[in-house]
């Protein structure tokens, strides 16, 4: 079987939006084709394509309200940060014993300063809004964490399910235009969970071996119940909630701005109790007691 060798422009589609795009290639446009027959084949020559290529691997999942970030291989991720950027109230910041006015931080700058209220995101309700955005805190990320040469690297991108194209491009344009990657492999994170649960588990066990799964995947402006057959998603029978993480910080806000002090610019500080102090209550009349 041959691998196909595909130019920035354009996106290779198998059934489930997943593509493969390298730098140098053949000619723009968009190549389209039905998988149904060779699914685990198409899958285990891009995992091999990507495990056999010369330069590193960078692993993005970029979502709404966290960029996970690493390198290909490692078992955990480098960087964990927050995907936007904010400003002090106060207009001034101490960092690194520098005083800066209104000084824009990013990213895991965030997560160092106690005071953030103007807050804006490249995201909005799980889809791309602000490239130029989304650059800056990119390139946070790539130089400043992970410390790696994008024109020396290949980039594997986890995107949110039913994408559209325009923004497909603007992410394209990113990968290849801005930042310079070598390659760019896009897939959907219902799958990426199947494949890796299927390889972490003894071979004697079912989930080894099984060919469906049912993902739900709980994001910070959506949740997303995806069927995953033969580590492919089925687009057609996803179903989504517009009720993330985003509605529940916002409703803690709410909670305790009403009954006790005015939280709601706290936007990190209560996302960061909701985290470590709320729980899913197993068995509410005894949890109450």
């Amino acid at each position: 079987m041959k691998i196909p060798i595909f130019s920035p422009q354009s996106r290779f589609f198998l059934s489930t939006q997943r593509r493969w795009g390298e730098k140098e290639g053949a000619r723009a446009g968009r190549a389209e084709r039905n998988c149904e027959e060779e699914v685990e084949e198409e899958t285990l020559v891009v995992v091999i394509l990507i495990m056999s290529l010369p330069s590193s691997v960078v692993v993005l999942d970029n979502g709404g309200g966290l960029c996970k970030a690493g390198i290909g291989g490692d078992r955990d991720p480098i960087a964990v940060v927050p995907n936007c950027m904010g400003r002090s109230s106060t207009g001034s910041h101490h960092h690194h014993g520098s005083n800066k006015s209104k000084k824009w931080l990013v990213a895991d700058q965030l997560q160092d300063s106690d005071d953030v209220m103007s807050i804006r995101r490249p995201l909005d309700r799980g889809y791309l809004i602000n490239p130029d955005l989304q650059k800056e805190i990119w390139d946070r990320i790539f130089k400043a964490l992970l410390k790696v040469d994008p024109s020396d690297s290949s980039l594997l991108l986890v995107e949110p399910l039913f994408n559209l194209p325009s923004i497909q491009r603007s992410t394209d344009e990113l990968v290849f235009e801005d930042f310079g990657f070598q390659s760019l492999y896009v897939a959907d994170s219902p799958s990426l969970v199947h494949l890796y649960e299927t390889s972490r588990c003894p071979p004697d066990r079912v989930m080894a071996t099984s060919q469906c799964s049912l993902v739900v995947d709980c994001g910070f402006s959506f949740t997303h119940a995806a069927p995953v057959f033969q580590n492919f998603t089925l687009n057609y029978a996803v179903k989504r909630l517009d009720l993330g993480g985003k509605a529940l910080t916002n409703y803690l806000k709410e909670l305790v701005s009403y009954r006790s002090i005015n939280v709601m610019d706290e936007t990190f500080i209560m996302d960061d109790v909701k985290e470590k102090l709320c729980c899913v209550s197993l068995n509410v009349p005894r949890d109450l007691q």
